[in-house]
């Protein structure tokens, strides 16, 4: 099932988010598996991040990667877990739109 989730990392730069990304695609491995789409925006008072993940899981292993190496960069951590939310359904342009439903 795939999932969308929307992160608010306040205090973020756009700068720091790119340095992050940098540093994650430099790591030996796709930690990007299973990430469909992602869209960082600068705001006034950081940056928020919309990813739409195949599943819970890669998420998760996302974030096992991920979070180590925003901690060695200084990135503050204060907002707490993004939120997360089931999809209904998603498509992306140029692919067949796919209804996920629930599983359970």
């Amino acid at each position: 099932m795939a999932v969308f989730v929307h992160a608010t990392l306040p205090g973020v730069t756009a700068e720091q988010y790119d340095a992050l990304d940098k540093e994650l695609r430099a790591l030996p491995g796709d930690h990007f598996d299973g990430c469909l789409s992602r869209v960082c925006a600068a705001t006034e008072s950081g940056v928020e991040l919309f990813d739409l993940w195949e599943s819970p899981e890669a998420v998760e292993k996302f974030g096992r990667v991920m979070l180590p190496v925003a901690g060695r960069l200084g990135l503050p951590m204060t907002s707490g877990p993004p939120r997360t939310v089931e999809t209904h359904s998603h498509w992306i342009p140029g692919v067949r739109p796919r209804t996920t439903g629930r599983t359970r």
